[in-house]
């Protein structure tokens, strides 16, 4: 019986690194890595071993005959990728390539070595401050620790390790928190000493964190949210996403009571993949939440809550939504919770019908339809409820001294959608880093590479590196990449020495925190 790959699957190929008989794809060596939305089982070239199950870091890898009722969908998405046309972008056609004939299992070509490392025998061990231990940063002093013989210092600003793993992923996603566990036993290696609660820029300077190491690794991340630029998103009621997410996982930046629920509806502005998970976790039974890693308070909160209904908002059509179809799926397991499409324009439906099996549009199909009554109460059906609204682009947070509605503008010209509660889910952005240069426009750090221009010893990875895209997998190519040109720049013997060493370093860390 074959394996096939579910809903979590972070994409960090470590499963492709282990598979014996090359059966899983894209590979990250083939163009369409990056670009699928997870990786794929060839049930046909499959043997059964199970290694990939047992790499796996967030169990998103099951035998077919075990896949939960919630999952079982995957198996015939698994195989469908590698039937003709079953690629996910007419760029990804030919990457799944299956040769037609062929001895045993392994029914898929292996691809010529590559070896884009060669360190010389006698290269010594490197100094390597790593700030962030988020996935960007622990993959790149995961790197170093396996690969070299680094001595790696992680810092973090909060008092607790994990960055988005810890404060981003959602309570009720257990399976994908489990990555950290694979991060966590690097926390205490031999060669790694880890100071939480420490900031750069604050508690030390960045120059004097690279007189203390050959090499600085920023992996800051992007730690605020994109604007509407629409008028009234600074009135209360109208929070970020982000701000939501970090309360109800409990981030030590965010007041207990930053959010409430008193509303009936909510309208989250954004259709992505945090979307669906803050539109998940509000109309969820809280009972179900309660067995989870989610905060005291906000589960509170959401016990004595009123929202029935929340309302995804998306500017362009179901065809060119942001979130993955896997995050979608989930939504139609969520227990005691109907969703919805609004049917306001004909466009909508006709793109819903005109889908393709693979294409995003189609996952909405079955859905029940509706023009909706923004006049009536969302509590008057008696059960929870998610709308998909597209085509709809808002224009105004409105409302006195709180929030009372969006007005949004489409085909159908303006309307308001009365709601208590209005967030914000556009997307991440990132902030200046001290010491570091700063690109406005892009939110990140100018880099080639992953070098920071004009700063010789310091590299950046992650979302301040790339902008802030692709999950946690994406991190560990993106790792590799700069941890490949610092150990570049290593050999080639362009990084400044270090002044001090890791004892001074202590003793100036002791210093700052008196």
């Amino acid at each position: 019986m074959a394996f096939a790959i579910t809903q979590t699957c972070c994409s960090d190929a470590t499963c492709v690194s282990v598979c014996p008989v090359n059966c899983i794809h894209p590979t990250p060596e083939e163009r369409a890595f990056g670009s699928t939305e997870m990786l794929h089982i060839d049930p046909r070239s499959c043997i059964d071993c199970g290694a990939c199950a047992d790499a796996c870091p967030v169990d998103a890898v099951f035998p077919v005959d075990r896949l939960p009722d919630t999952q079982r969908e995957y198996a015939r998405i698994n195989a469908a990728y590698f039937e003709p046309g079953g690629a996910d972008s007419e760029e990804d056609a030919e990457t799944p390539a299956r040769e037609a004939a062929g001895p045993g299992p392994n029914f898929h070509a292996w691809g010529e070595p590559a070896f884009d490392r060669v360190l010389p025998p006698d290269f010594g061990p490197l100094r390597v401050a790593v700030v962030g231990t988020g996935p960007a940063g622990m993959y790149a002093a995961k790197d170093l620790l396996l690969h070299t013989r680094a001595e790696v210092t992680l810092i973090d600003r909060l008092p607790v390790a994990g960055g988005l793993v810890r404060y981003g992923v959602a309570p009720d996603h257990p399976a994908t928190r489990k990555v950290g566990e694979t991060f966590a036993r690097f926390h205490t290696h031999p060669r790694v000493r880890m100071y939480l609660g420490l900031d750069v820029g604050t508690d030390v300077t960045a120059e004097e964190l690279a007189v203390h190491h050959d090499a600085v690794i920023y992996a800051v991340g992007a730690a605020t949210d994109r604007r509407l630029g629409v008028p009234g998103e600074e009135r209360p009621g109208c929070v970020s996403a982000t701000t939501f997410v970090a309360w109800y996982n409990a981030h030590p930046e965010v007041a207990p009571d930053a959010v409430g629920l008193s509303a009936e509806r909510v309208v989250v502005i954004g259709n992505g993949n945090v979307a669906l998970d803050v539109a998940r976790i509000l109309v969820s039974d809280p009972e179900t939440l309660a067995g989870t890693q989610i905060a005291g308070h906000a589960l509170a909160e959401l016990r004595r809550g009123t929202v029935r209904e929340v309302v995804v908002l998306g500017r362009r059509g179901p065809q060119h939504a942001a979130y993955t179809r896997s995050e979608l799926r989930a939504l139609r397991h969520l227990p005691g919770v109907d969703l919805v499409v609004d049917d306001h324009d004909p466009r909508i439906g006709a793109a819903i019908d005109a889908a393709a099996p693979r294409d995003k549009a189609a996952v909405l199909r079955g859905l029940a339809r509706e023009t909706v009554d923004w006049s009536l109460s969302p509590g008057a059906g008696g059960r929870r409820r998610i709308v998909f609204r597209f085509l709809s682009a808002p224009v105004e947070v409105c409302g006195g001294e709180d929030t009372r509605a969006v007005r949004v503008t489409g085909g159908t010209g303006d309307l308001e959608i009365p709601a208590g509660l209005a967030l914000r889910a556009v997307g991440y952005r990132g902030v200046p880093q001290e010491g570091l240069p700063f690109d406005e426009t892009t939110g990140t750090v100018p880099n080639e590479r992953g070098r920071v221009t004009g700063r010789p010893g310091a590299y950046v990875v992650g979302w301040s590196k790339r902008g802030p895209s692709g999950g946690i997998g994406a991190n560990r190519a993106c790792a590799a990449e700069t941890v490949g040109s610092l150990l570049a720049d290593a050999v080639a013997g362009t990084l400044p020495a270090p002044a001090g060493g890791p004892k001074a370093f202590r003793r100036l860390v002791r210093r700052r925190r008196r």
